[in-house]
C-alpha cells in the first residue's frame, strides 16, 4: 500500500509540473489505479487530481539606478511571477509623458520570466540650473507596478566651476606621477604671393616628460649628447628666425592649462553644450582677471557632464614678459580609465604677425605633440612575470635529435638577438604591442611572399615604429614600419612598395647585429636608445635591396598598381629639402639621399607629379590612418569617412593638421579586456 502511495504521490507531482509548465491555471486531471496497485479493492479505482497554477502576471518593475542626468539612458527589467506560457507583451507608459521616454509595450518570451527595457530621457536645454524631474515609470499585465526616476537638474553653473576646479587639482597630482613620452613634430609655413601656404623648414622633439615640479623631460638623441637638443625651449634652435622668447617654455606646456588653477584667478562665462563624440559637454570661456598672476590660460575649455574633467582646452597664455606673442594651442585628452582623462594630443599654430616692436615679425607654424606609453607598468614584453610554468616534456619519438644542428643554432641565435631587440623597443615605448595593423602589414607581406614563391625561415613578422619620422627598416626577420610613414602612404600598393624594399633585405640575407642576442647590451638609459640602436645598411646593401625589390614588385599582384606610390616618392622627393627631419629616421636608412629616392625606378616610371590636380594623391597629411591608444600603445586603423577634396590647398602631403578626436568613456567590458593582455 505504501508503495503504491508514493507511486500516486510521484504522478501527482508530475501532473503539477506538466500543467505548471503549459501555464495552465486550473484543470482536472484524471487516471486509474489498477487492483495490483490496490490488492484489497475488487475493481480499479478511479483518481481525479485538480491542479490550480496561478496565471502570469506582473510582480515588479526596476532600474539599474534610481536616478539620472538629463540626456542619458537608464536599464530597466520588467519581471513575472511565472514564466511565459508564450510571447506576451507588457505594457509602458511614462508620467509626465514627456518627462522620459520608454517602450510602449516590452515582450517577454515563452518560457522566460523577465525582460529588460530603456529609459531615455532628454537633453536638458538648460546647462545650468532648474529643478531636478520625478518621473514614474508603469508597466502593466493583469496588474500594475510603477518604479520612481529622478532626472536630475544640471549643477548651478558656480557650483559646477567649482567641481572643475577640484578635478584640475587632482589632475595635476595624479599626472606628477606619470613620465609618458612625448613627441612634437613642427612645420614652420610660408604664404607665397599667390596665397598658398606650404612647409619651408620644420623641427623635431622627443622626450620622456616629468611633470613633477616643471614640465621637464629626458630627450631621446641620435646625435651624441654634446649636441642635444633643448626640448623645452625649441625655440632656441630658430632663434634666426624667430628672435624671441616663448612664454611658457616649449610644448610640453600645453597639456597643462594652469599648475595653480584658481577660480579667484578667473572670469568663466557659459557658451553652450555640446558632444565631443559620444561625451557631452558643458563649453566655457575662460579669462583671467585683471590683477592676476601673468602667464595665465586664456581661451575655451570643455567640461564632460559626468564628473567635470576638462576634456578640451583651446587658448594660449597671457603675456609673462616684455614680449607680446604666446603660442595658440588646441590640447585634448583622453579618457583611459575610468574617471581618468589624460593629456593625448596638442595642436598649435600661429599665423604671420607684424609687430611694431622688435623682433618685427612672428614667423607663421604649424606643430602636433602627441603623448603616449601612461601604462608603462603593463606595457612590458606580454608574457614578462605571467603565468610563469615549467613542464617536463620528454620526446618518445625514436632516435630524436637532442641537440640543435649547427644551422639550426645559428638562425635560433639571430632570432634571439632579434627577440632582444623588438622586446626591447617594446619596453621602452617606442614599439607597438602586436596588434590589428600588423596583421595588415603581414597580410601584404605575405602577397609578396606566396606570388615570389620565396621560402624563408624562420617566418617574417612586422611591427609598428610608434613615432612620426617615415621610416622602415629589418631588425633580422621582423619588419618595422613607422605610424608617420603609415600615416602619409596613399593606397596598398604603395605599402607593398616599402615593405617589398624590407622584404628583399630578408630575402638576400642581410643579418641582423648578433651583439642583441646578449642581453647586457641593453643595460643602457631610454634616452640612448637611438644611440645604442642602429639598424641602418650601407649603401651597397641598400642598392641591392632596391634591385630585388623591384624583381619581387614585377611577379605581385601590385605590380599594375604602382603609379600612386610612384607619385608618393616623387612628392617625397620634392619636400625632402625643406621637412628634413621628417625623413630623419631614428634607426634605419633615410628614404631620400642626397636627392636620390629610394627604389627610383618606380618614381621613375609614375606620371608627372601635378600639384594643382586635384584627384592626384600622391601623399597624405600626418594622422591620416593609425590611431594611438596613448594608454596602452597599442596602434588600429582609422575608422574614417571619406571626404572628397574641393582644391589643390586641401591635398595636404606631409603636413601638419589639427586634430579631431572621437571622444569615448571606455566600457567596463573595454577597461577588463585591457587589463586581462
Amino acid at each position: 500500500m505504501k508503495t503504491s502511495m508514493r507511486l500516486l504521490c510521484g504522478m501527482v507531482v508530475l501532473v503539477m509540473l506538466a500543467l505548471s509548465a503549459h501555464g495552465q491555471q486550473s484543470t482536472d486531471y484524471s487516471f486509474k489505479l489498477s487492483k495490483t496497485d490496490f490488492p484489497s479493492t475488487n475493481s480499479d479505482v478511479p483518481i481525479r487530481v485538480t491542479v490550480t497554477v496561478p496565471p502570469p502576471m506582473l510582480t515588479s518593475i526596476s532600474l539599474s539606478a534610481p536616478s539620472a542626468v538629463g540626456g542619458n539612458t537608464v536599464q530597466g527589467r520588467v519581471t513575472l511571477n511565472t514564466a511565459a506560457p508564450s510571447d506576451l507583451e507588457v505594457t509602458m507608459a511614462a508620467d509626465p509623458l514627456n518627462a522620459a521616454t520608454v517602450p510602449s509595450s516590452v515582450t517577454i518570451k515563452e518560457g522566460e520570466t523577465s525582460a529588460p527595457f530603456t529609459v531615455t530621457t532628454p537633453l536638458s536645454k538648460v546647462t545650468v540650473g532648474g529643478h531636478d524631474t520625478a518621473v514614474e515609470i508603469y508597466a502593466h499585465y493583469e496588474v500594475t507596478k510603477h518604479v520612481g526616476l529622478v532626472i536630475l537638474a544640471p549643477v548651478s553653473f558656480d557650483r559646477m566651476i567649482d567641481r572643475v576646479v577640484d578635478r584640475e587639482h587632482s589632475f595635476m597630482d595624479s599626472v606628477k606621477q606619470l613620465h609618458p613620452l612625448a613627441e612634437t613634430y613642427i612645420q614652420n609655413m610660408h604664404e607665397d604671393k599667390d596665397h598658398n601656404v606650404l612647409p619651408v623648414s620644420d623641427q623635431y622633439f622627443l622626450g620622456r616628460l616629468s611633470l613633477a615640479e616643471t614640465t621637464a623631460d629626458q630627450v631621446f638623441e641620435k646625435d651624441k649628447p654634446s649636441k642635444s637638443r633643448h626640448f623645452l625651449s625649441p625655440f632656441t634652435m630658430l632663434s634666426g628666425a624667430f628672435q624671441r622668447k616663448y612664454v611658457p617654455q616649449g610644448f610640453a606646456q600645453m597639456i597643462v592649462l594652469d599648475r595653480n588653477f584658481q577660480k579667484s584667478n578667473y572670469y568663466f562665462e557659459f557658451v553652450r553644450q555640446e558632444f565631443l563624440g559620444e561625451v557631452k559637454c558643458i563649453v566655457v570661456d575662460v579669462q583671467p582677471k585683471e590683477h592676476s598672476p601673468k602667464g595665465l590660460f586664456a581661451g575655451r575649455i570643455w567640461v564632460e557632464d559626468r564628473d567635470f574633467n576638462i576634456v578640451r582646452f583651446n587658448g594660449t597664455y597671457t603675456n609673462g614678459s616684455n614680449y607680446n606673442s604666446y603660442l595658440h594651442f588646441d590640447s585634448w585628452r583622453i579618457n583611459m580609465q575610468p574617471g581618468v582623462w589624460l593629456p593625448s594630443y596638442v595642436y598649435s599654430e600661429e599665423t604671420e604677425k607684424h609687430h611694431s616692436t622688435p623682433p618685427f615679425t612672428q614667423p607663421r607654424f604649424k606643430a602636433q605633440t602627441r603623448l603616449w606609453d601612461y601604462d608603462a607598468i603593463r606595457i612590458k614584453h606580454q608574457s614578462e612575470f605571467t603565468d610563469v610554468r615549467v613542464d617536463a616534456v620528454r620526446d618518445e619519438s625514436e632516435g630524436a635529435p637532442q641537440d640543435d644542428m649547427p644551422l639550426e643554432a645559428l638562425r635560433n641565435w639571430e632570432r634571439l638577438a632579434e627577440d632582444n631587440a623588438v622586446d626591447h623597443l617594446q619596453k621602452v615605448g617606442l614599439l607597438a604591442p602586436p596588434g590589428p595593423v600588423d596583421k595588415v602589414l603581414q597580410t601584404v607581406v605575405n602577397n609578396l611572399i606566396i606570388t615570389n614563391k620565396l621560402e624563408i625561415i624562420p617566418d617574417v613578422r612586422c611591427r609598428v615604429l610608434l613615432t612620426t619620422p617615415v621610416e622602415s627598416f629589418t631588425i633580422g626577420h621582423t619588419i618595422v614600419v613607422s605610424r608617420g610613414l603609415l600615416d602619409v602612404l596613399p593606397d596598398e600598393a604603395s605599402l607593398a612598395m616599402m615593405l617589398s624594399h624590407e622584404l628583399a633585405h630578408i630575402v638576400l640575407g642581410h643579418k641582423i647585429n648578433t651583439k642583441f642576442a646578449f642581453n647586457d647590451r641593453f643595460f643602457f638609459p631610454d634616452t640612448v636608445t637611438f644611440q645604442r640602436m642602429d639598424f641602418s645598411r650601407n649603401p651597397a646593401d641598400e642598392q641591392a635591396a632596391d634591385t630585388k625589390a623591384m624583381t619581387l614588385l614585377a611577379s605581385s599582384p601590385y605590380n599594375d598598381k604602382l603609379a600612386t606610390a610612384g607619385l608618393f616618392l616623387k612628392a617625397l622627393q620634392e619636400r625632402a629639402p625643406v621637412l628634413a627631419n621628417l625623413i630623419r629616421p631614428h634607426m634605419g636608412n633615410p628614404l631620400d639621399i642626397k636627392g636620390t629616392v629610394r627604389l627610383a625606378p618606380v618614381a621613375s616610371a609614375a606620371p608627372q607629379l601635378e600639384s594643382q590636380k586635384v584627384e592626384q594623391i600622391a601623399a597624405l597629411p600626418l594622422g591620416g590612418r593609425i590611431k594611438l591608444d596613448p594608454w596602452s600603445n597599442e596602434v588600429s586603423m582609422k575608422n574614417v569617412k571619406h571626404l572628397t577634396i574641393l582644391s589643390p590647398a586641401e591635398k595636404l602631403p606631409f603636413e601638419v593638421t589639427p586634430f579631431g578626436p572621437y571622444l569615448t568613456r571606455p566600457s567596463a567590458l573595454q577597461i577588463e579586456t585591457r587589463a586581462s593582455k
